[in-house]
């Protein structure tokens, strides 16, 4: 299982592909999150896609992508990055592909008003990727019996009706919308439900017995929906729980490896807190950019109270890997914050309570960060140290070749004490 333990951005395509590349892996099972995600594999030969929905072991062949209910699926955007992946030499993309029925399903409508709230926040936006992920959850839990779902693809009529429900629900409340007639949008949902395999819950537990499987996580705990800091979080579930839930139901709970992902230096895209925010560090990155909705990348040194406190939100790992060593070589003056002015340590509190977690927004804004006196000469060492967690698997560069782990068995060495 493979979460990111920032903001997001610290490579877990990266670490995910490598796990395909170097044992047998039968699924990538995706957890959380939806179209939105952006997970970039750089092949050695210079192929490069940046994976939203497949899982990101689709390079190699034969390993599948089983999206769960836990997804939010975006049939049109999911069409575009297989248009994508086939160009690039991965013409069965779609074969290998199979999607849980029960999933919610994003549409034009989603997308138009996600757009349009975020635009009426002005000065106060939150970030949002602008692709309707979170307006979709937020639908399915105000209209269970009515959000459409995936399964809906093979039905028609019943999907007609749940379009232009939801289409007329959210043109009454925020005014036209920027997006097709539904009658426009049907014809593509048709063509997913007959390209696609669609399946029930009862696929992935065969699944799961077939051969080594991954659980690719989305985005960062430290955006979690009741854990993150409010209001600059996901409408989802960053933590291992979607997953472990998964494995739960067939059969297999406490049985998967739990891998932490963090990078060298700790990132941001958008507004929101990043104590150790530094604009003198001369740093960018090719698949990070800013852009209109998300807003502007931001680069801070590492923030080991941060990344200490999703830790103990996910409830330990297993092992971390640390990405983006190459950063070290460079001469930065790269530093550790193991604790900020007046605060050594944040504790998570209970999940749901977002008036509490707004007020550690607050405060989390308003910290400076105390770093340590020089760069660390052994920075997996540091990390390490610095986390009371193992660093297993090093990468000092975009492909698998250039990452550095032990066999997968040397992972599971008991989980570290959060």
């Amino acid at each position: 299982m493979v979460v990111d333990l920032g903001y997001g951005d610290a490579g877990k395509g990266t670490v995910v592909d490598w796990l395909c590349a170097t044992r047998p892996v039968h699924t990538v099972v995706r957890f959380n999150g939806g179209a939105q995600a952006a997970h970039n594999v750089v092949l050695r030969d210079g192929r490069h896609h940046t994976f939203a929905q497949f899982g990101a072991g689709t390079f190699r062949p034969g390993v599948r992508t089983h999206l769960s209910r836990h997804m939010v699926v975006d049939p049109l955007a999911l069409a575009a990055e297989a248009d994508h992946l086939a160009a690039v030499g991965v013409p069965d993309a779609l074969d290998r592909l199979t999607v849980d029925g029960e999933a919610l399903l994003a549409t034009p409508y989603h997308r138009a008003a996600n757009r349009a709230r975020e635009l009426a926040r002005g000065a106060d936006r939150h970030g949002s990727c602008g692709l309707g992920v979170g307006e979709t959850v937020a639908y399915g839990l105000a209209h269970p019996a009515e959000a459409p779902r995936v399964a809906d693809c093979r039905s028609p009529e019943l999907l007609r009706r749940r379009l232009t429900a939801l289409r007329d629900r959210l043109t009454a409340e925020l005014g036209p919308l920027d997006a097709p007639p539904v009658a426009d949008c049907l014809p593509a949902y048709r063509a997913f439900a007959e390209r696609v395999a669609i399946v029930d819950r009862s696929w992935l537990a065969g699944a799961l017995r077939s051969g080594p499987c991954v659980f690719e996580g989305a985005q960062g705990v430290l955006l979690d929906e009741w854990h993150g800091f409010h209001p600059y979080t996901t409408w989802s579930t960053t933590t291992y729980t979607n997953a472990e839930s998964l494995l739960n139901e067939a059969g297999l709970a406490g049985t998967a490896t739990r891998i932490g992902v963090l990078r060298t230096v700790t990132t941001r895209h958008g507004p929101g807190p990043l104590v150790t925010e530094d604009p003198a560090l001369p740093l960018a990155d090719r698949h990070n950019s800013t852009n209109p909705w998300q807003g502007r990348f931001r680069f801070g040194h590492f923030d080991a109270v941060a990344h200490a406190y999703a830790l103990r939100v996910a409830g330990g790992v297993d092992g971390l890997a640390l990405t983006h060593l190459d950063l070290v070589g460079r001469g930065l003056d790269l530093r550790i914050c193991r604790r900020y002015d007046n605060l050594d340590r944040l504790l998570p509190g209970p999940p749901g309570d977002l008036d509490r977690q707004a007020a550690l927004t607050a405060r989390l804004l308003r910290a400076r960060p105390i770093y340590d006196d020089s760069p660390p000469t052994d920075w997996p060492q540091a990390v390490a140290e610095a986390l009371d967690t193992p660093v297993l698997l090093t990468s000092h560069g975009p492909t698998a070749e250039e990452k550095e782990g032990p066999p997968i068995n040397a992972w599971c060495r008991g989980r570290a004490p959060y």
